[in-house]
């Protein structure tokens, strides 16, 4: 039987901080970013992503990265980061034969999960393990193994996580699955730029060439993996902020409109009023 001894938890997995102005850039292990009050931009390959309430970024080990926040008041971040090796040695314990485990209870795996990295919606799991760990934070709670099994589940959560993506992969039409494994991370290269930079007068052909495709490639592919077309999602990702700050702001309807990316008012109020059924004026009445 192997000597060598179980996986360490560093002294502090976590990082837990506000501000309204930061900016760093480097390597890190593999991470869990959150955001609350705000949102971040990292930037990451050739990837950009926008990170902020609801959402999360998973970073891969060793990955180079930027994160520059740019707010008018401090917003919370929230990150956790996996020892090197917690995370191939839960996936080792998901597959290996259970007398593989027995004899070789510290055997490691080599390489590294083919995360993709990308925004996630949590789940409610994921969100639990996440919110307590906050807590915990915030309370300065400091329990090694409660901060293992913390550490566990939330492992557990990703791979669960990774296999629906190992899924949702084959909505490509690709004869190779090795094809069709960077195909889906270039699409959502593409998807996350325009998610990113929804507020700004940008082209398809832009995400497109933030995602190394054609645009006809990409307009096909995003149209697979998506079920709708990028304008029909940038729209709609644009009228969703728009009814954001229409409920929770005071901000002008004509403001709104230009924060948000729409070029006419006109056309704006006519789009919101085909979705939510009403006015924006109208909507924001029904909120006051």
């Amino acid at each position: 039987m192997s000597s060598k001894t179980n996986r360490s938890i560093p002294l502090n997995p976590v990082l837990h901080e506000q501000s309204a102005e930061y900016y760093w850039k480097g390597t890190g292990a593999l991470s869990i970013k959150t955001f609350r009050g705000g949102k971040a931009l990292y930037q990451a390959g050739h990837g950009h992503y926008a990170v902020e309430d609801n959402r999360y970024l998973l970073l891969n080990q060793g990955q180079e990265y930027s994160i520059t926040i740019e707010a008018d008041k401090p917003i919370e971040s929230f990150c956790v980061f996996f020892p090197e090796g917690w995370m191939q040695d839960v996936w080792r314990n998901w597959n290996a034969p259970a007398d593989e485990l027995l004899n070789e209870p510290f055997n490691p795996v080599s390489s590294d999960i083919p995360f993709v990295m990308k925004t996630y919606e949590p789940t409610a799991a994921l969100s639990r393990v996440l919110e307590q760990m906050r807590l915990d934070s915030l309370h300065k709670v400091h329990d090694e193994v409660r901060m293992g099994e913390q550490l566990h589940a939330l492992a557990s959560g990703l791979l669960l996580e990774h296999g629906k993506v190992c899924r949702d992969m084959l909505k490509l039409h690709s004869v190779k699955a090795s094809t069709r494994q960077e195909l889906y991370r270039r699409v959502y290269i593409g998807f996350e730029y325009v998610n990113a930079y929804f507020n700004e007068p940008i082209s398809i052909t832009e995400a497109a060439g933030a995602a190394c495709l054609s645009t006809n490639h990409f307009l096909r592919c995003f149209k697979e993996l998506f079920g709708v077309s990028p304008h029909q999602f940038l729209q709609e990702k644009r009228l969703q902020e728009a009814e954001k700050r229409l409920r929770m702001t005071d901000m002008p309807v004509t403001d709104i409109c230009m924060e948000v990316g729409f070029q006419s008012l006109g056309s704006f109020s006519s789009l919101f009023a085909r979705r939510y059924g009403t006015s924006p004026a109208s909507y924001r009445r029904h909120f006051s």
